[in-house]
């Protein structure tokens, strides 16, 4: 994929965290699954590539403060969409011997409405060399405008640019786990790369191994899908390359696994874009991932 426009952006809700100290207390940044990735893409990618994101935001000062902290962050804003009388939503991260559970309030979220305007969707969209949106995205986004955002990444994606979507699948977002099930499939289907994880998909289509979640989604068009299991061994299928499999080397040292899997798909696409074989890719995601579940809160400096 080195041929493409050196232009990538991450769509989806970024959102004030509040992650846990060891004393106790909590301290505040902003994350989110999309822009998680976009962060560590800013800090994989040579310096010549262009790293935004694309997003709803308020115009209130919690709103501001995100904005700069991604642009400090080099991670480019000029896309995002600014909505009066709406905010930035909420989670806090709870932890227990080194997994994560959330607590989210996400009621006035701007994100609701990114794909609200066609056209700002389409000009942010426009001349990219790869766009990666989840399922979160999907979920998030009024149930109204999902069809809008699918057109338009659709649109994206027959002018040339790689489209990559992590199913992240998270049931208490969606009505029902058959609207859950229908929409990931949609959004596959306008995709090129799909990077789901086995735990979250075997549960919810029945699929027995990681094989035949490659499977379904080559089915329905999926160019590369990337099957990832935790600390196990990764399975992934491209229409090029072939079946590939990469064992990670396990991790002594987890903390908290906040964005394992947010780090992980940066990491590898940071070495697709920049010409790396997939099996390269995967040992750079999942290099990647395990430094940063060494550490505590979503964006870890590595």
């Amino acid at each position: 994929m080195k041929n493409l426009p050196r232009k990538i952006l991450c769509v989806g809700e970024c959102m004030v965290e509040m992650a846990p100290r060891e004393d106790g207390a909590y301290t505040r940044g902003f994350a989110g699954d999309t822009f998680n990735s976009a962060w560590y893409l800013a800090r994989q990618l040579p310096d010549d590539f262009a790293v935004d994101y694309f997003t709803g935001a308020g115009t209130d000062t919690v709103s501001d403060e995100m904005l700069a902290f991604m642009n400090e962050a080099g991670v480019g804003t000029a896309s995002i969409r600014r909505i009066e009388e709406r905010t930035v939503g909420l989670y806090m991260i709870a932890l227990k011997n080194g997994e994560r559970s959330f607590s989210y309030w996400r009621g006035q979220s701007a994100a609701k409405l990114l794909a609200e305007d066609p056209e700002a969707l389409a000009q942010a969209l426009a001349g990219r060399g790869l766009v990666l949106f989840s399922g979160i995205t999907m979920a998030v986004v009024n149930e109204e405008h999902r069809a809008t955002l699918l057109k338009k990444l659709a649109e994206a994606r027959a002018a040339g640019t790689v489209i990559a979507f992590d199913p992240n699948m998270r049931a208490r977002l969606w009505p029902s786990r058959d609207v859950m099930a229908e929409t990931i499939m949609q959004a596959a289907a306008v995709s090129d790369i799909v990077l789901p994880s086995f735990d979250e998909d075997g549960a919810v289509f029945g699929d027995e191994n990681p094989q035949a979640t490659i499977a379904r989604y080559r089915t329905a068009g999926v160019k590369t899908v990337i099957v990832k299991s935790g600390p196990d061994t990764i399975f992934a299928e491209d229409e090029d390359e072939g079946p590939v499999t990469f064992k990670p080397t396990p991790s002594d040292n987890v903390v908290d696994t906040t964005a394992a899997g947010d780090s992980f798909n940066a990491g590898l696409i940071s070495a697709l874009m920049t010409g790396a074989p997939l099996v390269e890719a995967l040992a750079k995601g999942s290099a990647l991932s395990a430094r940063v579940i060494g550490a505590r809160g979503a964006l870890v400096d590595v």
